[in-house]
């Protein structure tokens, strides 16, 4: 049975400089996956040369709460709204932050909600979130479809 949840996509400028942003994404990561999974937040975070887009499913207003506090962290600027919706069903429902290549390939493992470790995403992704994907890349201009 499909659930009805909120979708919010986003894109900003990083502002993070290149000798640290092994580092800092890192942090951002553990601390995402850590507070998502708690707050029932699903979501991929896609990172490319500057420009970072990021898709957060899970309740509208846990979502909306999350967006503001995002879009005041100093690591990102010029931050606009590329969709809030609410749809049907989660496109990323087994991972509180997925890290995405700017081709669609996972690079570090994946970690579901309930917290397990699974492997880096399939070659081959549902239709749904294939589609998604690529909205999130043709934002920056990470494709060409």
């Amino acid at each position: 049975m499909a659930e009805q949840v909120h979708r919010l996509i986003y894109r900003s400028h990083s502002t993070v400089p290149r000798e640290r942003r092994d580092e800092v994404l890192a942090e951002i990561f553990d601390v995402a996956r850590s507070k998502n999974k708690k707050a029932g937040v699903t979501g991929a975070l896609l990172i490319s040369d500057n420009w970072f887009v990021q898709t957060l499913e899970g309740d509208e207003t846990v979502v909306t709460e999350l967006f503001e506090k995002i879009r005041e962290d100093d690591r990102h600027t010029d931050v606009s709204v590329v969709e809030s919706a609410t749809v049907e069903d989660r496109v990323f429902s087994r991972w509180s932050m997925a890290r995405i290549s700017p081709i669609g390939r996972s690079d570090i493992p994946l970690h579901d909600v309930e917290g397990r470790i699974r492997p880096a995403a399939p070659d081959q992704p549902g239709r749904e979130q294939q589609d998604l994907l690529t909205r999130m890349r043709n934002t920056i201009g990470a494709d060409f479809v």
